[in-house]
């Protein structure tokens, strides 16, 4: 057998001492030799691209002259994704009913009043700036930090407090959270520089131990997957993690922000997603301490806009000072999707800095998931997110199928072609490859048409047996 391995310069047919000069061409057109290598080329094709259908289905507002002091400050599903609660300026915790909501309605049929919406609602002595079920209580206690530097749970059957801590000095209490391993287990950070761990069953909450940070602390976060460990984002800029069993030292440390941390968010049981007043969304390794991607797009100098994840799709999700929600992928730092908050027909007053201040994603399959957006005119929005269906595409014939493969493999003269991607392949070599190529294409509807007996209405006509 020849070995056509070998490399030899093809010949011009005018000159045959002369080697044929192959072209730098791709797909026939010349190759400008300032062009980047395959490998930048390829990165720069691989942009961001939404592979999700996200619909509108429920627009929440409150009917109230006064909807300009009932602004969303925080919205969060309960474990069981059947219900979720939203706080805020008014003073109320306000619990609905997620199957209710998404239910299908009549076309355009789809805005609410708060008061019909929800449930039930609880008073409350202050606004709150964050909310958090308590895990193993059957969705019956949640917690809630406020204005006034308070702890309070509240069971949802009695509709009464059942729990208060207030140790951080009446300073506003920005953040708090549970221990998903130890439910009795809680954390708060406050603007007295501190964040605190308690014990729920403790009259008073006494308080486990105490980080001083001496800046003002925005976020606390118990990572899902590791009960133990927990991140406190801080005004000084940085992200610090601790394990609660010795809280000493911390674990790590994710300095990279230019301005203060206000949300971290685990994405995985190593990864943390932080947002900051930076006006930047930041991925972090916990492990080497190092940043892996930084997500831009959406507006945030100086206030708090939320930040939630979704996991098993691998989405971010953050409200923007210019009154509309961002969603990145995890892979890309530019946004996939983007959408303004358009006020409810009944919120007729003026939106001058209006901005979206709650989001939070439930946490369901990976096909399917629902979006709420919560904004500063205490409008909330509910987005049904899947995957579109995917499309059937009709194989191509024999004929588009030749003329793919030439577009593609040959170019420049038919009787001397270069070849595109493929420098290493010459004349011989080429011949071959293409007569393979139109061979197996040829070969394969004459087999077909052998196990179908024949092909044709005699084929489809004949008994079993015949």
């Amino acid at each position: 057998m020849k070995n056509f391995s070998s490399h030899f310069p093809l010949q011009n047919p005018q000159h045959p001492n002369t080697p044929l000069a192959i072209p730098n061409t791709i797909l026939g057109q010349e190759k400008d030799e300032n062009e980047p290598p395959p490998s930048d080329i390829e990165d720069q094709q691989d942009k961001p691209r939404c592979d999700w259908d996200f619909n509108l289905t429920t627009v929440i507002s409150s009917s109230s002259a006064a909807a300009g002091s009932d602004a969303i400050g925080a919205v969060e599903f309960d474990h069981t994704d059947s219900l979720f609660a939203t706080g805020g300026i008014a003073r109320k915790i306000r619990i609905y009913s997620a199957e209710k909501l998404l239910a299908p309605r009549r076309n355009d049929d789809y805005a609410l009043d708060h008061a019909a919406a929800c449930e039930f609602y609880i008073c409350t002595p202050a606004r709150l700036s964050s909310l958090k079920w308590k895990p193993g209580s059957g969705s019956r206690v949640i917690g809630s930090g406020d204005y006034d530097g308070v702890v309070m749970e509240y069971d949802l059957e009695k509709r009464v407090p059942v729990f208060e801590r207030d140790e951080h000095g009446g300073k506003r209490v920005w953040s708090m959270d549970y221990s998903g391993c130890d439910p009795t287990l809680g954390a708060s950070g406050s603007d007295d520089g501190t964040m605190q761990m308690w014990d729920t069953r403790c009259d008073l909450g006494n308080c486990v131990a105490t980080v001083q940070v001496n800046r003002p602390v925005c976020s606390v976060e118990f990572n899902p997957f590791i009960g133990h460990m927990v991140a406190v984002g801080c005004a000084d800029r940085k992200i610090y993690g601790y394990d609660a069993r010795r809280m000493a030292d911390p674990v790590f440390i994710l300095d990279g922000h230019q301005k203060a941390v206000t949300y971290t968010k685990f994405l995985d049981p190593k990864t943390v997603v932080s947002s900051s007043v930076d006006g930047c969304l930041v991925m972090w390794d916990t492990e080497d301490q190092n940043p892996i991607r930084t997500y831009r797009g959406h507006v945030n100098s100086r206030r708090f806009v939320g930040l939630s994840v979704w996991r098993n799709g691998g989405l971010l999700s953050c409200g923007s000072e210019d009154n509309h929600v961002f969603v990145y992928d995890k892979r890309w730092g530019d946004p996939i999707w983007v959408r303004g908050l358009e006020p409810a027909a009944a919120a007729h007053q003026p939106r001058n800095g209006g901005f979206v201040s709650g989001v939070c994603w439930r946490q369901t399959a990976e096909e399917r998931c629902t979006l709420m957006a919560g904004g500063s005119d205490g409008v909330l929005q509910v987005f049904e997110v899947g995957q579109p269906p995917r499309r059937n595409f009709q194989s191509p014939d024999l004929k588009t199928k030749k003329k793919n493969i030439i577009r593609v493999v040959l170019v420049g003269d038919p009787k001397f072609p270069a070849i595109a991607g493929l420098h290493g392949v010459h004349q011989p070599e080429l011949a071959i490859m293409v007569t393979l190529l139109f061979s197996i294409l040829e070969k394969k509807p004459k087999q077909e048409e052998e196990k179908d007996g024949g092909g044709g209405k005699e084929a489809t006509g004949r008994k079993k047996g015949e």
